[in-house]
């Protein structure tokens, strides 16, 4: 199941919204066929494990991380295929919440005769889908709130200048989220200041959607982001009632222009969450600045946290901080983070937390 699981891993990115997948046969203590999930709307890693094995399935065992589907899709059944190949016992990691699976790919196996193992290393398999169960159930994307910060927590200097603070190896794995999440979010602010490009250059994956707060179109029109050679979009977010004079250029420039309604003066952030997920954006990689990031965390909105922490220190009471806005007044009332752990990476190292809101 950790062969699996490792194989699930490498559809990241590809498969959005579908789950990532891996499946493993085994037949007398050795692996026969071997398969994941590669692309949207490619065969599933069960039908591509069967596929590798050929014949040798017959009489074997699957090891697959998420429970087979029922449902005709953008391919058949995976249970079909496995019922037809002769397979005689399956472990799967974990139920399929989605309400076209959820329990019956493991029932049409036992009606089938074959022995279904379920929880195999469940928890290890929920967090490599920890993107596609949150948007099953939500219907909203995960979000990721990546900063990169010196040791004082300050992304940038009083004079504004924040290149580089991470270092190569922190930006390269910067580029590998990029490529797994399906849009990435920064603020106008970002793009004024530093004319990010928000494209995967430093890993292999395909460019999320490059989405840009900007409720009154000040994006400038020369911006990189909006001339790119991408297949990816780039969404401006404007508030409603924004002037058609300023967004048309920007139009012109070839982004996107989606009006959401204000809330307190400022985009309604969960509206915005709440449209593209229903235009099937699974996830959403918010790399800042520092005010999106008090918006996204003080309305909890985030899902996840990565936070990458260069060894050196700034200071200065104008210097930028990682999170600014508001702030809370008392530390008791603090977001909390859950489930924490340290990476390094070159010189740097990176905290992740999941937020726990009170």
């Amino acid at each position: 199941m950790k062969r699996a699981l490792s194989l699930a891993r490498r559809g990241g990115g590809y498969v959005n919204p579908n789950p990532q997948v891996g499946a493993v046969i085994v037949r007398d203590g050795e692996i026969v066929g071997e398969g994941y999930h590669e692309k949207f709307g490619g065969p599933h890693a069960e039908v591509r494990a069967l596929e590798d094995a050929g014949k040798l399935a017959g009489g074997a065992t699957m090891y697959v991380t998420l429970e087979p589907c029922v449902h005709y899709g953008k391919t058949p059944p995976c249970t079909d295929a496995i019922i037809e190949s002769g397979i005689d016992r399956v472990f799967v990691a974990m139920k399929d919440p989605n309400p076209k699976v959820s329990g019956e790919g493991v029932n049409k196996l036992n009606q089938a005769g074959i022995e279904v193992t379920l929880g195999l290393l469940e928890e290890e398999a929920a967090r490599v889908n920890e993107i596609y169960l949150h948007y099953v159930e939500t219907e909203r994307p995960f979000v990721l709130l990546k900063l990169a910060m010196t040791m004082d927590g300050k992304i940038a200097t009083r004079m504004g200048n924040s290149r580089w603070i991470s270092s190569d190896t922190s930006r390269e794995f910067v580029h590998e989220l990029r490529a797994r999440y399906s849009g990435v979010l920064v603020g106008v602010n970002t793009v004024i200041s530093d004319d990010p490009r928000l494209t995967v250059r430093k890993a292999d994956g395909p460019d999320g959607a490059r989405f840009v707060l900007d409720s009154r179109g000040r994006t400038p029109p020369d911006s990189r982001l909006l001339n790119l050679d991408s297949s990816a979009p780039t969404v401006l977010v404007t508030g409603e009632g924004h002037s058609t004079g300023k967004v048309e250029p920007l139009k012109a420039a070839g982004a996107k222009v989606w009006a959401i309604p204000p809330s307190e003066d400022r985009i309604d952030l969960s509206a915005l969450l709440e449209k593209m997920g229903a235009r099937g954006y699974d996830s959403l990689l918010v790399e800042g600045g520092s005010e999106v990031a008090w918006s996204f965390l003080s309305q909890g909105l985030v899902d996840k946290v990565r936070f990458f922490y260069s060894p050196r220190i700034v200071g200065g009471r104008e210097a930028v901080s990682a999170v600014s806005g508001k702030g809370f007044e008392k530390v008791s009332e603090a977001i909390s983070l859950a489930e924490t752990s340290m990476v390094r990476f070159g010189e740097d190292f990176s905290i992740v937390g999941y937020p726990a809101y009170k």
